[in-house]
């Protein structure tokens, strides 16, 4: 456990409930969390651990945070383990295709969170090789804007001509999962705190809603649904700050996935009619959980940890099972 991670997290927890810009937020040095004291430009960078950054992006998604954090601390991190500059301005990351030729793209780049208002975008490219290319891109050519279920940005980003840097061929889909395991967790949890106190203020046939058994069910259930998100996230970062992290990156987006699925169902029947209305904050939450359960792979990490799954059998996937939930 990193020896800063009560303090970096009470200084979140401060600060975005305050709900502040984005200026608000580099200035605190947020999004070069996962960047090395000694590289990241002036200053460095805080030189936190994946359990640091899990425990901020719980903060984050748990305050509904509108930016794009977790996105520009990924690209951070990975611009500083490529030892390539952090160029000024947002950088966040996305996926797309086209061609990549000398030092040129032509392509797209789909669904960028904020890609309007980023300067850069690192993006992992599908040329019809292998494996993608990852791209550090500047403003495109043309902006098609989108958004997600909770109205942010998500836009598609054309590039015609474009001078771009090249990282090597590489993917960040699963660490971006990663960064939605985490948004997830901290949204659940808040989405069970207002299911909570609502049940317990709410009176119904004479006694608060928390009193009828059908609705301790659904709570339990729903906290249920929190904590295993919130232990496979933080197995999965335990498992990155070893240096490995893959098979507990994709189990752990897989289980929240099925915690949004129920989850949000709970919190809202709880509620009643109120949970859907436009002044109360639990759609900000759920609205922003159902768009993260289907970026950065949805469900096919179901396929790809199958298969990875069963390239081991018999005594040797026990034998792996059990060495990692020891470590």
């Amino acid at each position: 456990m990193s020896q800063m991670r009560q303090q970096i997290t009470e200084a979140a927890e401060a600060l975005f409930a305050d709900t502040p810009d984005w200026a608000r937020l580099a200035e605190a040095g947020f999004p070069l969390l996962l960047v090395p004291e000694d590289v990241g430009g002036t200053g460095g960078g805080i030189g936190g651990d994946w359990g640091d950054a899990f425990a901020v992006l719980r903060v984050a998604g748990a305050n509904a945070l509108p930016h794009p954090l977790g996105e520009a601390m990924l690209a951070a991190h990975l611009l500083a383990r490529a030892d390539i500059t952090q160029p000024p301005g947002l950088t966040v990351i996305g996926s797309g295709g086209g061609q990549w030729q000398g030092d040129r793209f032509t392509g797209w780049v789909a669904a960028v969170p904020w890609g309007r208002d980023a300067d850069h975008v690192l993006a992992a490219i599908d040329t019809g090789a292998d494996d993608p290319v990852m791209l550090l891109l500047p403003r495109p050519t043309t902006v098609t804007p989108g958004q997600s279920p909770a109205g942010e940005p998500r836009d598609r980003l054309d590039y015609v001509a474009t001078s771009g840097l090249a990282l090597g061929n590489a993917d960040h889909s699963l660490y971006g999962a990663f960064l939605r395991t985490a948004q997830s967790s901290g949204a659940l949890d808040a989405a069970l705190t207002l299911a909570i106190d609502h049940v317990n203020a709410r009176i119904q046939f004479g006694k608060p809603l928390s009193k009828l058994q059908a609705v301790q069910q659904s709570l339990a259930v729903l906290a249920q649904e929190c904590a295993a998100t919130a232990i496979a996230g933080a197995a999965a970062a335990q498992a990155l700050d070893r240096g490995q992290g893959a098979m507990e990156m994709m189990a752990a987006k897989l289980r929240t996935n099925m915690a949004i699925h129920k989850g949000v169902a709970l919190a809202h029947q709880v509620h009643g009619a109120i949970g859907f209305t436009q002044d109360y904050p639990l759609h900000r939450l759920t609205r922003r959980l159902m768009g993260w359960r289907s970026e950065f792979g949805g469900d096919r990490w179901a396929e790809l940890l199958g298969a990875a799954t069963m390239l081991e059998t018999g005594q040797t996937l026990w034998t792996d099972i059990t060495r990692r939930s020891d470590q």
